[in-house]
This record gives structure tokens, sequence and C-alpha cells, in this order.
């Protein structure tokens, strides 16, 4: 039985922490809607997901999960950014207006303009796909690793951040809020410093959320501008990435908005080792 008395309707704050009780049903999931999470859903074997559109950004990549997800047959769905807070399920699944949908979704009588919820209960007639998932290309890699400076580490996700970052600089092509506001989610270890996508910034600015829990562990944090880097997409974010914000710790290194995540990377760089 799923949440709010819909049988087969589940709701998630992350896509990227799904398990066999989420198999075969409706996934409401407040992660961005990037290519990564549909890769993430459809490995979790779920009958149909809705995502947040995560501001669409650059070459709309906050909806490549619903093209990804047409090619295996598996409704999808996004809501707008500004109509419930990314990260936060319980929020999407009360207040989230659908934005965009896949074809295979739009067949069971999805569209734009409905409720989540709505949306999610047409789902229900979706068949689950017995197409393959296709392994993902590497989403995790290391970009610099000078002895006596931070290791730099590029991920599509948050959720790979490993304990053996600690002291890193990550560079992250996540969105930058708290899931369902819990401080304690942030980030896992000590690392040195951490980039984010702003995912179009959103409800209540729920996506630069994480930047000022960061600057309680003395953690430089930034986001980058969802239209400069795509969101999903950690070499993007690295290679093309603009910070739209950044915390008092990143300040205090002279890191500011309009600089590049590479010279972001440069400036933690230099005061780490000063």
């Amino acid at each position: 039985m799923g949440e709010a008395g819909q049988p087969g309707v589940m709701t998630v704050d992350t896509i990227t922490k799904l398990d066999e009780t989420h198999r075969g049903q409706v996934v409401i999931a407040a992660s961005h809607g990037g290519e990564y999470a549909g890769y993430c859903a459809a490995k979790g074997h779920v009958r149909a997901s809705i995502f947040n559109d995560a501001g669409v950004g650059k070459d709309r990549a906050g909806l490549g999960s619903l093209r990804y997800l047409d090619g295996l047959r598996i409704a999808a769905a996004t809501a707008s950014h500004m109509s419930s807070r990314i990260g936060d399920g319980a929020d999407m699944r009360e207040h989230g207006i659908v934005s965009f949908v896949n074809e295979t979704a739009a067949r069971v009588g999805c569209a734009p303009g409905q409720s989540v919820l709505e949306c999610a209960r047409k789902m229900l007639a979706a068949p689950v796909s017995d197409v393959p998932v296709p392994v993902h290309a590497e989403s995790r890699f290391v970009v610099r690793d000078t002895p006596g400076q931070p290791r730099v580490v590029v991920m599509d996700s948050a959720s790979l951040i490993e304990p053996g970052d600690a002291g890193c600089i990550v560079i992250t092509a996540s969105h930058g809020a708290l899931l369902a506001g819990n401080p304690d989610k942030a980030i896992g270890p000590d690392v040195a410093a951490a980039v984010f996508s702003d995912a179009g910034i959103g409800k209540d600015r729920a996506a630069v959320s994480r930047l000022p829990v960061l600057d309680r562990r003395g953690i430089a944090a930034g986001t980058v501008s969802a239209d400069s880097a795509r969101i999903g997409d950690g070499r993007s974010v690295y290679d093309e990435g603009v910070l739209s914000h950044v915390n008092q710790t990143a300040t205090a290194m002279g890191i500011k908005a309009g600089m590049t995540t590479r010279e972001f990377v440069d400036r933690v760089t230099a005061a780490r080792r000063g």
C-alpha cells in the first residue's frame, strides 16, 4: 500500500535511495528530473515516476529523465520547481503541479496542469516495463589529484559521495537543497568544499538551502546556475558551471557569484595551501 491512501503510490525525497519496496510502484520523487535520476528510477524498476523539473535549465536537462524513460517505456512527469520544494517529497505530493510529461505518461492521461497526486493516480494504469536498463556511463571520476592539494572529485549525483572523500573538493550535479529540510543530510563526510546545481532556485529558495548549513561546518560551498550547466551531469557542472550563490565560508576565500566552477576549485585549493 502506498502513501496518501493510494495503492501503488509512494513518496521519496530522493530517487537515489530506492529499495525493493518501490519495485512496481508509482514513485513521487522530489529529485531533479535529469537523466541520472531517470536511470535511478529505471534501475529501481518503478512503474512510473514524477520528478522536479529543476527550472528546466541548460539543454532542458531538468527534463532529461522524461526522454530517457520514454526509451524504456516508463511513464514519467515533472512538477514545476515553483510549485513544490525540490528535495521535499511531502511538499511535492501535497502541492506539486505537473509541468511536463513524457509520451508514455500522456498515453495514460497525464498532462501538464494536473496536481502531482492526480497524475500519480493516472500512472497506476501504466504497465510495468520489461525493457532492460542499459548500464549507465561513468558517473564519478577524479579530475585533479596533485600531491599536497585537495583531490577534486566530480560526480553526477551527491549520492555518490563516499566517506573517503573527506578533505576533497566535490563537484556534484545534484541540487543544493536539504532533503526534507533536514540539516543532517547536507553532506556526509567533512569535505573541503562542495558545488551543487541551483536547480532554478525554486519554491522557498529550497535549492540553495544546503549552503548556510555547510557554513556551520566550515565547508566552502556554492551552486552553479542551472542555465549554465546541465543538472545531473557532473562533467558539465565542472567544465561549464557559473556560480550563482556561495556561502560565507566560500566568500572568505574570495569566491563570488559569476566565477566558474574551475575558479572555485582554484580558490579553495589556494586557501587550503595557505
